[in-house]
């Protein structure tokens, strides 16, 4: 049986374009249309904005990363995260997936017997023409200050030194919008996004459309400001993408820092243009030590290992003699046996001495 390894192709820009109409369709459709069917409900408008970017990051955001929001791209574009050239692809795709959005539930109201789009298509607004009257100088920052706050969160769970990424980021940037919502649907309906304030403003009548700029160069002055300032703040886990920040004609590449989590597709997105994670490897378990034995001497730092001293082998017992069959064995702890005189060795030609008798001397003949 032999292993097959398959390497993933990486998406292709019809695919990334693809994932971010459907991402930001989703979206719009499903976060206004909460909001007009709900009679603008707070939680339910709310939850479902953030729901939404749960849902379809987890959905397609190996394939683009999930934006799903001009103002998130140029973050991510600034923040050096994202190449310049792969601006227009995503914010055009943006675009195309918010007035799809839009338009589908312009058509759908209709349902509702004696519906007008005009003021009741979930556009944002300020001054007259928000519920609260809320003014255009204040509607400003607040979209400004809501969306540094959310590419910060979206820029922190998305860095590459972050180890739960792939995993939490989802959850963490969709509750964040959430949180967002909360704070200021009352004030202007909540964009922090061009591509939904877009989306559905060109279907809410003229003053919708002639207020469409604030909530267009307010979010991306807030995104802008956040992508600048990130790197600035907390740093980055390597050098920017060739060709994002404000280095539009290329940059340098070093090797990436070894981390703790295996690369993830949503992560590389995100991430676009660096070179392949290291894979973490946990360090070679110590040689087991045997009872008695003295420990190894701590290695210092710097120099190199020197083998370990093999240890001697233990000494064998004396090889005792064969034991014949019906010989009993001999005591081991038994006092050795005293030995005869042996006589002492007779040389050739030598006269034997006389043993005493007959009184004469013998001499031994050769043989």
């Amino acid at each position: 049986m032999t292993d097959a390894t398959s390497t993933d192709d990486p998406p292709t820009t019809g695919q990334k374009f693809a994932a971010e109409v459907l991402g930001t369709f989703v979206l719009v459709f499903f976060g206004v249309g909460a909001a007009l069917m709900s009679g603008g409900d707070y939680i339910t408008t709310g939850l479902t904005f953030g729901l939404t970017v749960v849902v379809m990051a987890y959905a397609v955001g190996r394939i683009s990363g999930g934006h799903f929001n001009p103002a998130v791209t140029l973050g991510a574009v600034l923040g050096g995260r994202l190449p310049w050239n792969s601006l227009p692809l995503y914010v055009g795709a943006q675009l195309v997936g918010g007035l799809l959005a839009g338009a589908a539930l312009f058509g759908l109201m209709h349902g509702f017997a004696g519906y007008s789009s005009e003021g009741a298509i979930g556009a944002n607004a300020f001054g007259d023409q928000s519920a609260s009257n809320y003014a255009m100088w204040a509607a400003f920052l607040l979209e400004a200050l809501l969306t540094l706050v959310f590419l910060y969160v979206i820029l922190a769970v998305t860095d590459e030194r972050n180890e739960f990424q792939a995993l939490m980021g989802p959850l963490s940037i969709g509750f964040a919008l959430a949180m967002i919502h909360f704070a200021s649907m009352g004030a202007t309906g909540t964009s922090v996004n061009p591509a939904r304030s877009i989306g559905v403003g060109v279907f809410g009548g003229t003053d919708a459309i002639i207020q469409l700029w604030l909530f267009i160069v307010a979010p991306l002055v807030g995104a802008a400001i956040a992508g600048l300032t990130y790197p600035l703040i907390f740093g980055h886990g390597s050098e920017p993408v060739a060709g994002s920040g404000l280095n539009f004609g290329g940059g340098g590449r070093r090797q990436q820092q070894p981390s703790y989590a295996p690369p993830a597709t949503y992560e590389q997105q995100w991430n676009q243009g660096q070179p392949p994670q290291q894979q973490w490897q946990a360090p070679a378990a110590p040689q087991q030590q045997n009872w008695g034995q003295q420990p190894a001497p701590a290695q210092p730092w710097g120099q190199p290992q020197q083998p370990a001293p093999q240890a001697a082998p233990p000494a064998q017992p004396p090889a005792q003699a064969p034991q014949h069959w019906g010989q009993p064995a001999a005591d081991p702890y038994a006092p050795p046996a005293p030995q005869a005189p042996q006589p002492p060795a007779q040389e050739w030609g030598r006269p034997i001495e006389d043993d005493g008798e007959d009184g004469r001397t013998q001499v031994r003949r050769p043989d």
